[in-house]
């Protein structure tokens, strides 16, 4: 499985927001300065997730973006089903655009074998499934503190 761009970028806005703390707001444009997102993009990315109640906007020179639920409420699979992504591992091999086997003849083995592997991709489905449910904006928020930390170390700084 891939993340899309339109992933990606969603994961990384609603992070800042969760870097920033509570009741903090940041604007589409600071934002997009930060993650190195383009603006209009992020703009359009941020009116779904406001619309799935995961952001909240606030008008007015202090406005701008904030997490409207605590970030280990905000699951990664809610965020991607917020901007319209499916979690669709990979594509079926040997299957064309309707569905049926490229296959002629109606070869047994290959059936099987047709069998098992699409078995293997819904387990893996579901088990992606599940991490994506199971981990959390503030999962992701730990893990970058971390690896700030990290960094903050190796180049001699102290936090």
């Amino acid at each position: 499985m891939r993340l899309t761009t339109r992933a990606t970028y969603s994961i990384r806005a609603l992070l800042d927001l969760a870097m920033l703390g509570s009741g903090q707001t940041a604007s589409v444009r600071a934002i997009a300065e930060r993650q190195h997102i383009p603006a209009p993009y992020l703009e359009k990315l941020l009116i779904e997730l406001r619309q799935a109640g995961l952001v909240r906007s606030q008008r007015g020179a202090q406005g701008g973006y904030q997490l409207a639920r605590a970030p280990r409420r905000i699951p990664l699979s809610a965020i991607l089903t917020a901007v319209g992504e499916s979690l669709d591992p990979v594509a079926k091999e040997g299957s064309d655009v309707e569905g049926k086997s490229s296959g002629q003849g109606g070869d047994q083995a290959l059936e099987r074998l047709d069998w098992v592997t699409e078995a293997l991709w819904e387990r893996i489905a579901r088990r992606v499934q599940q991490v994506l449910d199971e981990t959390t904006l503030e999962d992701l928020y730990f893990d970058a503190r971390s690896w700030q930390a990290a960094q903050d170390q190796e180049s001699g700084f102290v936090v």
